[in-house]
């Protein structure tokens, strides 16, 4: 029997654009580039090497067809933070909901948390978002993510609407957290 994990899911909104100042751009050599059509290895790289740590494991148990509907759909879009040319971060927006974005995955590379970059690289993804002018962007958090998560989401403007616990598969035990 596979061991199981209690987890709070917080899920956290935000119904204007954030009116305060854009953080100032990390003082190293970086680029941000939306990955369009990613390949599903690429995709896959991002996806593990960040939710490795915080045991992001729902698109892990995704089929290669199944992931490429959702990542190569044209409401869909996945940006990559690049720091002196290597991929550090990942952020993607789902736009298929109406009118309202959801921001589905976000986070860095472990070699490149706290360096700074995450607030920016937040921020940046949170303004593309309202480029749209979405009635509404959203995001969840769980206590498996980053400790700092909920605390960076709200700092930039999201706010908590809804919190659940749920009973979930540990992936570790299911096999698909090595």
């Amino acid at each position: 029997m596979a061991a199981k994990i209690s987890s709070v899911i917080t899920y956290l909104e935000m119904t204007s654009r954030p009116s305060s100042p854009t953080p100032a751009r990390p003082a190293v050599k970086m680029a941000l580039m939306r990955a369009e059509k990613p390949t599903l290895s690429f995709y896959r790289y991002l996806y593990n090497a960040i939710g490795e740590d915080w045991l992001w494991w729902e698109r892990r148990a995704l089929s290669d067809s199944q992931l490429s509907a959702i990542i190569h759909h044209d409401l869909v879009e996945i940006y990559v933070l690049y720091v002196g040319g290597v991929p550090a971060g990942y952020g993607e927006l789902d736009r298929r909901q109406g009118n309202d974005i959801e921001l589905a995955y976000f986070g860095l590379v472990p070699e490149f948390i706290g360096q700074k970059l995450g607030g920016y690289f937040l921020r940046w993804m949170i303004d593309q978002a309202w480029s749209y002018a979405p009635e509404r962007m959203f995001v969840h958090t769980c206590t498996e993510d980053h400790p700092a998560a909920i605390h960076n989401y709200q700092r930039h403007g999201f706010e908590p609407y809804k919190q659940i616990t749920e009973e979930i598969e540990d992936p570790r035990s299911s096999g698909l957290i090595g």
